[in-house]
């Protein structure tokens, strides 16, 4: 009776020591593990580089509606604002390509990362002043309205202003971006000084 009784307590034990080994297997058998400092250190670069270009699309973004605003406010300029306009469009989408999240480092040997997701705008965003709400940030609440001077050289002079303000926080960037997107900014910002200096010159006219 003791040996059947010691048998079943082994037999038991075997048991349960495969079901906990079990539990520390993903589903599709690799072993689970925490993400090794070069893959932690990977995933921070990233993080960063994707919360640049979310800060430098949200800053066209903010530009592209400006433009909205003041051509629906001053349908007469749309000859001299809508080549800018289509040049700002252009610039928000290569600003999210590559996209502005990033997903967590990968957790087991045998899982595939998967791609990021990506907060690109939409192409179409070029095409009309109304496709840029396909770019809004996906909140609850609306945006703030722009407010547009009701004089058309004021309304230039802003947007001239806008400009600036978007070129200088693309500079600005430059000192933590990659070689490769610091190039882009770089060609963003003298696009936009340069458009800065048609706006200012057009109101003067």
């Amino acid at each position: 009776m003791r040996t059947t009784g010691r048998r079943a307590l082994l037999v038991a034990g075997a048991a349960a020591g495969a079901t906990a080994l079990a539990g520390c297997t993903s589903p599709s058998g690799g072993q689970v593990r925490r993400p090794s400092a070069t893959e932690r250190e990977a995933e921070r670069v990233a993080r960063a580089e994707a919360a640049l270009r979310l800060r430098s699309v949200t800053a066209a973004r903010g530009l592209l509606e400006r433009y909205d605003a003041t051509l629906a406010a001053h349908p007469a300029l749309a000859p001299r604002l809508t080549p800018l306009r289509r040049a700002v469009a252009a610039h928000m989408k290569a600003l999210g390509e590559g996209g502005t999240t990033v997903g967590p480092a990968t957790a087991a040997t045998s899982s595939t990362p998967s791609a990021p997701a990506s907060a690109t705008p939409s192409a179409s965003a070029s095409a009309t002043p109304s496709a840029s709400a396909s770019a809004t940030p996906k909140s609850g609440a609306s945006p703030t309205p722009v407010r547009v001077a009701a004089e058309p050289r004021a309304a230039l002079k802003e947007l001239a202003a806008a400009e600036r303000t978007a070129s200088d926080g693309h500079t600005a960037a430059l000192l933590t971006a990659p070689p490769e997107y610091a190039r882009l900014l770089a060609s963003v910002a003298a696009s936009g000084a340069a458009h800065a200096y048609l706006l200012t010159e057009g109101a003067r006219a």
